[in-house]
């Protein structure tokens, strides 16, 4: 399995874009934009994108839909029932997804103000805006924040400290270096 990072001016955002080594079915995650970097991924890899997968329902992880699209014939899935007025397939926490093969955990993360999803892939987590290399997310209040770096703590006491955490927005870290060096963490 090969997993790319296409960065996007569109909100500074990560897409994810996830598929076998031998190319066909792929998965694209918080597709915030389809550029030609991610299309160019896609088809020098011969992949076809049959599955996005949407972390939390902002704009940019998720305007890329319309344009993927017109291209490809996939479906969504998201905590939300529909994102930019396609339906999508909701997913629950604790769902294990079968997709062409990629087997993806769904965990749950809810804030006061949304819903948001965590996709396991392997030894790989897509967090979206709840984890980044040192953060825990944009949020304005103490209390959420505080909030947040609880649940974020529980949901990530008992993982394996070598799954590498792949943000909505910067770089890829690990579990071991949040939890070593992240100083929002309880």
């Amino acid at each position: 399995m090969r997993c790319f990072i296409n960065f996007s001016l569109n909100g500074f955002s990560n897409a994810y874009l996830i598929g076998s080594d031998d190319g066909g079915d792929a998965i694209v995650i918080d597709p915030g934009e389809m550029n030609l970097k991610l299309l160019r991924l896609v088809e020098n890899n011969n992949f076809y994108i049959r599955h996005i997968l949407i972390t939390h329902n902002h704009k940019p992880h998720t305007e890329g839909i319309r344009t993927l699209l017109k291209i490809y014939n996939a479906e969504i899935y998201s905590a939300s029932d529909t994102i930019l007025g396609y339906p999508t397939k909701v997913t629950t926490p604790g769902t294990n997804l079968n997709l062409s093969g990629i087997k993806v955990d769904v965990m749950e993360f809810s804030g006061k103000k949304e819903k948001s999803l965590v996709y396991k892939i392997g030894k790989m987590l897509f967090t979206g805006d709840i984890l980044g290399a040192g953060n825990l997310g944009h949020e304005e209040s103490i209390e959420i924040m505080e909030e947040r770096s609880k649940l974020v703590s529980s949901l990530f006491k008992n993982m394996d400290k070598n799954i590498m955490v792949f943000p909505g927005h910067g770089p890829p870290s690990t579990i071991r270096a949040e939890k070593d060096f992240n100083p929002e963490f309880l």
